[in-house]
């Protein structure tokens, strides 16, 4: 996790700076935008910015965009001046820390922008013959495609593999296709040289190159546009990669891992993904299998997310009461992993004694259905779907979009999962709706799950 700081380090700043530190963050800093921009461009492995309030964020964001370069950019600055914040978020900063810091945000948001979970925890057979299969192959320096439904730890087993590989002590980059615009993906893949379109001002080391020695992860490759699948083609059958304006080919050494929450099967023959790269990239094919088919492992992830959160949040250690228990063991888990996460987090807060009971995980009670009627047809709205009728479909697209932001806390990639649409378009959709001045629900907590509203 490496973080860049723009601003003096003298005051509260400063601080924060000794907090990730102490939560295993890498550091590096800026006086002001231009040297911040500089770090950037010589460095792909940048997790996040955070940056001075007094700064020019308006000229860091531009500055970002015009030499295509993704990082989440945070500001910081006294919480007793919520009119800077507003601006420095409309200046284009995703998020603002409050200063003085406080300890557990900035761990949240360390994890939101890392993308970094926790580890691998199964007990279910069936997750367990999964992880031995994993492990037989991270020895090598195969490609692997790792498949799965959204929220079943596609990363995490990513992870895994590198921590078990031959490279372990080399940098593990992820690159997430789906959460970067597209104009802005191949410059991020591949890095540019000074010159190479309006505003790229120096050379950009991309994330092929950051990756060196070590394993890149290519998230949600499923998401990528056809047309540069042919330069990552070329890149991992040559090994070397062409920086944008580049006059030479660049050697590189890397490992690559792929996910996709999609059958690629399905994409080749439908003309939206390259059979050759889907050949490259599934060497060796891992399907991870959703948290339905592995009830092994939902008691022991949910005790262990309570745990976590109850030490990141300060309070004490709850237990799960057996009909809590057997309430996760009868959810449907549509979410799956992440899904459960986000539930064992509010619950942990809303607990108010020993033990965590139904109530506090705000589960839907099971519904039970009834025999339909041979004889007899019910033609009126269900009680979900009356308050519905006679409004546009805009409007109930958008009270079904924002309700099932509300039911996540937020999680864009929970919402997405649930509603069957990409991180992407749900997106687009939340800044149409936020520029229309609609109040969007905020992450739980730190940068929205990597993804800004």
């Amino acid at each position: 996790m490496r973080v860049l700081i723009i601003g003096s380090l003298g005051g509260e700043l400063g601080k924060a700076a000794q907090i990730a530190t102490a939560r295993g963050a890498q550091l590096d800093h800026a006086d002001d935008i231009g040297s911040g921009l500089a770090h950037l461009r010589r460095n792909g492995r940048f997790n996040l910015v955070l940056c001075e309030l007094g700064m020019p964020i308006a000229e860091l964001v531009q500055g970002l965009l015009r030499e295509r370069i993704a990082v989440p950019v945070v500001a910081c600055g006294a919480e007793d001046d919520p009119d800077a914040a507003v601006r420095a978020v409309r200046d284009g900063a995703q998020d603002f820390l409050p200063l003085p810091p406080d300890p557990e945000l900035i761990a949240a948001m360390l994890q939101a922008a890392s993308g970094e979970s926790h580890a691998l925890i199964a007990r279910d057979p069936a997750m367990l013959a999964t992880i031995r299969g994993a492990e037989q192959v991270a020895r090598s320096d195969a490609s692997v495609l790792i498949t799965g439904e959204s929220g079943t730890g596609k990363e995490i087993m990513a992870r895994h593999i590198h921590r078990r590989s031959r490279r372990a002590n080399g940098p593990f980059i992820a690159l997430n296709c789906a959460a970067i615009p597209e104009h802005l993906l191949e410059s991020e893949m591949f890095g540019h040289e000074k010159g190479a379109f309006s505003g790229a001002v120096a050379r950009r080391i991309g994330r092929f190159e950051s990756a060196e020695g070590g394993t890149l992860l290519l998230d949600e490759v499923s998401e990528m546009d056809i047309r540069l699948q042919a330069k990552l083609l070329r890149a991992i059958q040559e090994r070397e990669i062409d920086r944008l304006g580049g006059q030479s080919p660049v050697r590189v050494d890397v490992r690559i891992l792929a996910t996709s929450n999609r059958d690629l099967g399905t994409a080749v023959g439908s003309g939206r993904f390259r059979e050759d790269l889907y050949f490259r990239l599934n060497v060796v094919g891992i399907e991870i299998p959703p948290l339905r088919d592995r009830p092994g492992d939902i008691a022991v992830l949910a005790a262990h997310y309570a745990r976590h959160y109850a030490q990141t949040n300060g309070i004490q250690t709850h237990l799960l009461s057996d009909a809590a228990l057997d309430r996760l063991s009868r959810h449907a888990w549509r979410g799956n992993v992440r899904e459960l996460e986000n539930v064992m987090h509010r619950a942990v807060l809303l607990a108010d004694g020993p033990l965590i009971e139904p109530a506090h995980l705000g589960l839907a009670a099971a519904k039970t259905a009834e025999p339909a009627s041979a004889t007899t047809v019910d033609t009126r709205p269900a009680g979900d779907v009356a308050g519905f009728v006679g409004r546009r479909i805009e409007e109930v697209e958008q009270a079904l979009i924002l309700g099932t932001l509300h039911s996540t806390a937020g999680n864009r990639t929970h919402a997405a999962t649930i509603l069957g649409i990409s991180i992407r378009a749900l997106r687009n959709k939340l800044r149409d709706y936020a520029s229309q001045g609609v109040a969007v629900p905020a992450p739980l907590a730190g940068l929205g799950n990597g993804v800004a509203a």
